[in-house]
């Protein structure tokens, strides 16, 4: 609950520390509508132009397209694309054609009151012919007076001329001639007309980069083309051009093709037709001196024939083959005991009856070796038996190769006679298939180009563009400058540079500003705060005083009173990290607000370097600590001076300024004196310079009870924080607790009774008791 007050306080600092400065936040919104109002008043309003294509999308190469004469051939094959058409419309040569055209090389404008004007189309009195302007014209302007209905003046970048409307003028910069239009009723010789030359290629440039085209939609072969500009009827010639140069384009890229397509084939078809009649005639002629019917015929019934016996031939040598694996097989001596294959496709059953009956004996002498021994009469007599079908299979075998041998000789000398009757077959007649077959070859190419060059024909005939216009272009606006967004724009505008200038300085700032940066700098108690102290008094506590700044040292010192829990706590350390943060200041009145409870305060000036208690308090130095702790002699009672504020108030000043103040404070006598003053007095205040920058207070540890480190705000550096926390995490000083002093309006959390809210006090001193307990 704690954490989320000090979060909630948090935020509110912050908006405070930006409130602070809110009339910069009102001088910024105002300007920005200011602003927002000169924008709209001198920003040439654009008006958005748009129109639909529709594209006729042939995704399958349908129909009378370029290549339609070979859309048949893969090569050849081709099919709208509409991606592919938004490129072409947005590409820059076509927008360079339009804008040449159109002739856009001269723009006319008219002087505003603060802006130019651009005036076109009906509104033109005059109009520029050019015929050749060199580089060093563009972007350059001329001023036109009409004179009269006949004469006219130009002012150019060197002299003023007077020419005749029709008269071709020759400038340095290029050639061109002044024409009247039918707008031009009145002489106007104050006004001039502002002639100005444009590059087109940078031209076109800026009208592809501010044309759009999208899709319709995802299903419509259609397109949306939009376009802004200052003029309506600017924008709008330019699409319909667009679209007619587009269209103009497609027409004629079509054109070409489909010309050169037949041209082509025109070509063509007159070598065929004289190749494929002398083929003919030749095919006519060959039949005549050959006397040929159906000799084709035979030849393929010869080839069947040979075909067949070829084949039996080949599986005829298959048997021999195998006939010798078996024969080579059975002469191995180390394989005599093994297995004969059967299954090898010979026919000859006295060769399968041999062969099985020796595989059965293997079998049967291999079951019989497995549990007897090779002299066994048995086995004896398989071997023999197996010796002896061995011999007559070998025998077999020499009479079947012989005879497959015999067969194998038949049958190569039947192919032979086939092969010689195809042989027989007349050269003429091959000779004709290959004529016949030139002729068929040269018909259908013939045919073929014939049929294309119709549709190429045709295809030039009914040539059409792709596009359609769905709608025609029509404008709408303006679209820019929207009065709405610009006014929100300047305003946030004008918000956020105040923003981000207290941002930043803010950011900048090395300084301690907030409460909660110390809480989250260091772990150290944080006593309470000190208001700012607007009068410049340093005694801002009195008897009966009920300002925001004394009520917060009566806040203190009960915060200081309940942090000691019954412990003694009569010496009070001040200290800080440097000078000008208030120690003395805190003394003083710390002192007066104990004093004020009808407590014995003393408050001892410490600070023998740089003192400042008396003068505050508007006494005079005397004798003080340095006389005492360098003199035998020089009693303590010597020293203490009563002050008129309070009659319980006592002070010992500092005393002479010694070269040595360190080595001073090490001396003996210290002991002493606080002995002493801890007899006589309630509360013993030590106002003492600051340990950032001398250690001087370090000496004081041993006698102390509490250390109060003071923090001033926009004062005390943040790295400083540093310096209490090494007191803390090092117990150089003992109980050290924070007071944060020149505290302003979002600066703390408020001044006066709102401070001292009861669940406030209760979390403080119970952090206090966790912490020192």
């Amino acid at each position: 609950m704690n954490s989320e007050k000090i979060e909630s306080n948090y935020i509110k600092k912050v908006l405070f520390s930006y409130l602070n400065f809110w009339y910069l936040f009102v001088l910024g919104g105002v300007f920005g509508l200011i602003g927002a109002y000169i924008s709209l008043r001198y920003t040439t309003p654009q008006y958005s132009i748009t129109t639909t294509l529709l594209i006729k999308d042939d995704k399958n190469g349908q129909g009378l397209s370029e290549s339609s004469a070979f859309s048949d051939l893969a090569l050849m094959k081709s099919s709208k694309n509409i991606d592919n058409e938004i490129v072409v419309l947005q590409s820059n040569s076509l927008m360079q054609r339009v804008l040449y055209e159109l002739d856009f090389q001269t723009s006319y404008f008219k002087k505003g009151r603060f802006l130019e004007q651009e005036i076109y189309g009906s509104e033109l009195p005059i109009k520029i012919i050019i015929n050749k302007l060199n580089d060093s014209a563009f972007n350059k302007s001329i001023n036109i007076y009409i004179k009269n209905n006949n004469s006219f003046e130009i002012e150019d970048f060197q002299n003023r001329t007077v020419h005749k409307f029709g008269q071709r003028i020759q400038m340095p910069y290029g050639t061109f001639t002044v024409v009247a239009t039918s707008t031009n009723s009145a002489p106007l010789v104050s006004e001039p007309i502002i002639a100005r030359f444009q590059d087109i290629r940078i031209l076109a440039n800026i009208y592809a980069a501010k044309l759009n085209v999208s899709k319709y939609n995802t299903k419509a072969s259609a397109l949306v083309l939009s376009i802004t500009d200052a003029v309506p009827q600017k924008g709008i010639d330019v699409i319909n051009k667009l679209l007619q140069v587009y269209n103009k384009e497609e027409v004629d890229d079509k054109n070409i093709i489909a010309s050169r397509t037949i041209s082509f084939i025109d070509e063509r078809l007159k070598y065929l037709t004289a190749e494929l009649s002398n083929v003919e005639k030749d095919v006519e002629k060959y039949k005549r001196q050959n006397d040929l019917t159906n000799v084709s015929s035979q030849a393929e019934q010869y080839l069947v024939e040979a075909s067949d016996y070829n084949k039996q031939v080949a599986e005829l040598a298959i048997e021999q083959d195998v006939l010798e694996s078996i024969e080579n097989y059975l002469n191995q001596q180390n394989e005599k005991y093994q297995l004969v294959p059967s299954s090898l496709t010979i026919q000859d059953p006295t060769l399968v009856g041999l062969i099985t009956r020796f595989n059965e004996l293997q079998i049967e002498r291999e079951q019989l070796i497995r549990i007897n021994r090779s002299d066994n009469p048995l086995i004896q007599n398989i071997n023999n038996q197996l010796a002896n079908l061995r011999v007559n299979i070998l025998e077999n075998l020499k009479n079947i190769k012989k005879s497959k041998a015999i067969t194998h000789r038949n049958l190569q000398l039947k192919s032979g006679q086939f092969s010689a009757k195809i042989q027989q077959v007349p050269v003429v007649e091959r000779q004709l298939i290959e004529i016949t077959r030139q002729q068929e070859i040269k018909q259908a190419i013939y045919l073929y180009l014939l049929q294309k060059r119709e549709e190429s024909a045709l295809s030039l005939a009914a040539t059409v563009s792709n596009g359609r216009i769905v709608d025609p272009p029509k404008f709408s606006g303006p679209v820019s400058p929207n009065a709405t967004t610009t006014y929100l724009y300047y305003l946030l505008l004008g918000l956020i540079l105040p923003f981000l200038g207290v941002y930043i300085k803010n950011v900048l700032n090395n300084k301690v500003q907030k409460l909660q940066e110390v809480q989250v700098l260091t772990s150290v108690p944080i006593l309470g705060e000190i208001a700012h102290n607007k009068g410049g008094n340093s005694i801002v506590v009195k008897e009966k005083s009920r300002t925001p700044i004394a009520e917060m040292f009566r806040l203190i010192l009960a915060n200081l009173q309940f942090s000691n829990f019954g412990k003694e706590s009569k010496v009070l350390l001040v200290t800080s990290s440097m000078s000008g943060e208030g120690k003395t200041f805190f003394s003083i009145n710390l002192g007066i607000s104990l004093a004020s409870t009808a407590k014995k305060i003393i408050i001892l000036s410490f600070d023998l370097r740089k003192p400042s208690l008396f003068p505050n308090l508007g006494l005079s130095e005397g004798k003080g600590l340095s006389n005492y702790l360098i003199s035998d002699t020089l009693l303590i009672d010597d020293i203490i001076q009563p002050t008129v504020i309070m009659p319980n108030l006592f002070v010992i000043g500092s005393g002479t300024i010694p070269p040595n103040p360190y080595e001073l404070m090490l001396s003996s006598r210290m002991g002493h004196l606080f002995q002493v003053l801890k007899a006589n007095f309630d509360y013993i205040i030590v106002d003492t310079p600051p340990v950032g920058q001398v250690a001087d207070a370090y000496n004081l540890a041993p006698f102390i009870d509490s250390t109060i480190y003071l923090i001033r705000y926009n004062y005390t550096f943040k790295e400083q924080i540093n310096i209490i926390n090494d007191i803390y995490l090092n117990k150089k000083l003992n109980q050290p607790m924070l007071v944060l002093n020149d505290a302003k309006v979002g600066d703390t959390y408020g001044y006066g009774y709102a401070y001292t809210e009861q669940k406030r006090q209760h979390s403080f001193l119970n952090r206090i008791r966790n912490i020192y307990s």
